[in-house]
């Protein structure tokens, strides 16, 4: 099997703090593995790292020889005075052919959007931009942190739909950090629960029904956690039974990214910035 990138032992430490603890990661071609976690649990510190924004205080990053990233960012905040058309911000920082720019818009799904100012757009169709953006290099292996935040049940949904689409057609893979625990049960191939370090991973059936996964989530997420189940071999440290981890792909609104208000509910980390796609990544640290 192919791997696109492997990441083993990974951790990460603000000062004092240790965001990221023993990560180990494999992701192959066309799957799509999606990150979940409470705030604070280093989901966001893993893309980081990935796209080697963040020094590993321990830990390896193998990516495979012709590994390309996009990378999607929460958000992105413009200066409103900032006259800048959608067709321009795909060519920073650096001049991207016009035929290599209208192909990322297609695939995005908003070609028409290209002479529109980047301040004009809703909350959606930004999304749809930054995705194009990352699109521009024709990555093999997709990072979104977040891309949804913002957006409606059904924006939300579009958006995902555009991803598999994505996913199916060139066959990356697809590593996302989402809130939408809905979503994520019907949209990805591989779960992987954080909190510090890894509580639990594999197909969306096993991770729902795990102790850890419900002791972060509860089981009031409109009945998905009740349709799966899934069996333990050995416990955490503070006494959690930790699930064995499952690797491997398991199965394979408004369409034009209208305007969305934001849902109410929970809190969401702070905004990222948009990082560029070249990938510096570090080797092995010292323990």
């Amino acid at each position: 099997m192919t791997v696109l990138l492997e990441a083993r032992d990974l951790t990460v430490r603000y000062g004092g703090h240790t965001a990221l603890e023993g990560v180990d990661l494999q992701l192959s071609p066309g799957e799509i593995v999606t990150v979940v976690g409470p705030n604070g649990s280093g989901k966001s510190t893993l893309l980081r790292a990935l796209i080697g924004a963040v020094p590993l205080a321990q830990g390896r990053i193998q990516p495979s020889p012709d590994l390309r990233i996009g990378y999607v960012p929460q958000k992105l905040q413009v200066d409103p005075t900032l006259p800048l058309t959608v067709d321009r911000f795909l060519q920073l920082p650096h001049r991207v052919p016009a035929a290599e720019r209208s192909r990322a818009l297609e695939e995005a799904g908003v070609p028409h959007l290209a002479g529109r100012q980047l301040v004009s757009l809703s909350g959606g169709q930004l999304q749809r931009v930054l995705l194009a953006r990352a699109l521009r290099g024709r990555p093999n292996l997709l990072l979104l942190d977040e891309a949804t935040q913002g957006l409606d049940q059904p924006g939300s949904a579009a958006f995902y739909r555009q991803l598999e689409e994505v996913r199916d057609r060139s066959g990356c893979a697809v590593v996302m950090v989402s809130h939408e625990l809905h979503v994520v049960m019907s949209a990805s191939d591989r779960v992987l629960c954080l909190n510090g370090h890894i509580c639990c991973q594999g197909e969306p059936e096993a991770v729902s029904s795990a102790p850890e996964y419900r002791a972060l989530f509860g089981s009031g997420t409109g009945g998905a956690l009740a349709l799966y189940r899934h069996q333990h071999d050995h416990h955490h440290e503070d006494g959690m039974p930790h699930l064995a981890h499952g690797h491997g792909p398991g199965r394979g609104d408004r369409e034009d990214g209208g305007r969305h208000d934001p849902p109410p509910p929970e809190p969401v980390p702070a905004k990222a910035t948009v990082e560029e796609e070249t990938s510096p990544f570090p080797g092995e640290s010292g323990r």
